[in-house]
Formats: C-alpha cells, structure tokens, sequence
C-alpha cells in the first residue's frame, strides 16, 4: 500500500464527499491517510475524522499563515487534542516568509511552541517551510540538539527548499516529503527532480497535500489522497526504480517517522 503523509481531507472542500473520497483512496491502493491540522477547527476535524475512519490519523497544528489570527486559547486547546491516541504528530507548524499573514517574530515562537509540545508529548513535527530556508534548518537542528528522543523527528512537508536544507536537515534524521510539485514541468520547479533524485531512501516519503498541488496528469483538479500514487511514479521514474519499490520504501519510511502509524496500520 501507499501512505499519503499529508493531506488536509479535514478542509471544507471535502465536506459534501468525504465517504467518495477515501473510498477512493483504498480503491487505488492507499491504505493510510495523515489527516494535518492547520487551525484549531481543522485540528478537531481531524482528530475526529480519525475517531471515525480507521485508516485515518490525524495531527494537530497551526500553520504559520494561521498563527496572528488564532484565538487566545490556540496553544490549551492543541495541547488538549494532542493527546488523542490517534494523534499521530504535531503540525504542521514552520516558517512561511513568503506570504505576510503572520510576521516572522510571531511565527517563530509558534514553531518553538510545537516543537516543545512535540517533545513533550514523544511525538514527530510536520514542518512547512516557505521563503524561509535558513531560519527553518536553524530552528530544527537546535531543537534536534537538544531533544532526548532517538526515533526520526519529522518530517519537511512538500519540501521545495534546496538541496543544501535537504542534506542536512535528512542528516538530522528528518524525512523528506514530496507533493504533486515533483510532476510539475514549469522550469521553476525543476530543481525539485534533482533533489528527489538525492534524497537518501530512508528519508523518502510522499504525500499530496490535498486539496492542494494535483500532480500531474490531474493538474487543475481538487487533489485529493487517491492521487499520491502519480507522485511515487514520478519519484520511481526520478530515482531508476520500480513504483513498487517506492511504494515499499516510502510506506517502510512512513511506519518509522510515524510509529503510532507501525502500532495500528497492517503491512
């Protein structure tokens, strides 16, 4: 099977199909979905979402748009949904200096937040990362410094910084996750086949990011889990291996960087 690592099914754009949506995801061989919290709202739905379906989990997080429009309460309440057994990570939760939702002197000590919790709780970080490359790695590596944990500490979501952050933050024991934007063929992405090609195997994962960044051939359409399978043929065809020793990899990757994922989920 495949294991989407990231997709937000807890978004309104799957309120009216939810049902359609994973079954279609089994249908194509997708046995497990990490629903990804962005917002308190987004964050209960997931976890209930999780309560509902079996082969799905849920993380519980605010994005780094999110943060100047929480409510005051933001950090009690994900505090109080992190310890749901079917709670799989913290986040997702980083750095975005792309867009100016939120100002860096508030987004980072979001990040510090969760990172705090995600040691607490013995618990992996989804980290999203925008326009923000060195800050994000800085952040990570001190944390990783300092933590006790020896399991993989998380995971870079849809990763699209460079190859510089993938190497070092994969020697820190992150994995590396990538969305439909590996398909992509405008000329901007193009760096993104190379690091794919590098990314060490036991650091490889892929996702959709649904409803977010269809890959290709479904550009334009709502993403949704059923379509991370054309995300591990393009890594296949990058890497010279078969889509099933990807989907092998990446499901093994998957198990490990998520171990409430190996306790729950068949082979």
């Amino acid at each position: 099977m495949l294991i989407d690592t990231h997709a937000h099914i807890n978004g309104p754009e799957f309120e009216d199909d939810i049902a359609d949506v994973l079954g279609r995801a089994v249908e194509n061989g997708v046995g497990c979905i990490v629903c990804v919290g962005y917002d308190i709202p987004t964050s209960q739905r997931a976890v209930a979402l999780a309560d509902q379906h079996p082969r799905v989990f849920a993380t519980i997080g605010l994005h780094p748009n999110s943060v100047s429009e929480a409510p005051a309460s933001w950090k009690q309440t994900l505090r109080s949904l992190a310890t749901h057994p079917r709670v799989v990570a913290i986040g997702e939760t980083g750095l975005d200096y792309y867009r100016d939702f939120t100002p860096p002197e508030l987004q980072t000590p979001a990040l510090r937040w969760h990172l705090e919790l995600a040691s607490e709780l013995d618990l992996p970080v989804i980290i999203h990362n925008r326009d923000a490359n060195a800050d994000t790695t800085a952040e990570l590596l001190a944390w990783t410094g300092s933590r006790s944990r020896s399991g993989p500490p998380g995971v870079l979501h849809s990763f699209a910084g460079d190859e510089a952050m993938m190497q070092t933050c994969a020697d820190a024991g992150f994995a590396i996750s990538f969305s439909g934007m590996v398909t992509f063929p405008t000329k901007s992405l193009a760096y993104l086949s190379d690091i794919a090609d590098h990314v060490p195997d036991r650091a490889l994962l892929v996702e959709t990011d649904s409803p977010y960044l269809a890959p290709v051939p479904f550009r334009g359409r709502r993403n949704e889990p059923s379509f991370v399978r054309s995300v591990a043929a393009r890594l296949a065809d990058l890497r010279g291996v078969s889509p099933e020793d990807i989907e092998s990899l990446t499901t093994q990757n998957a198990r490990r960087v998520f171990p409430r994922l190996a306790e729950s989920v068949d082979a």
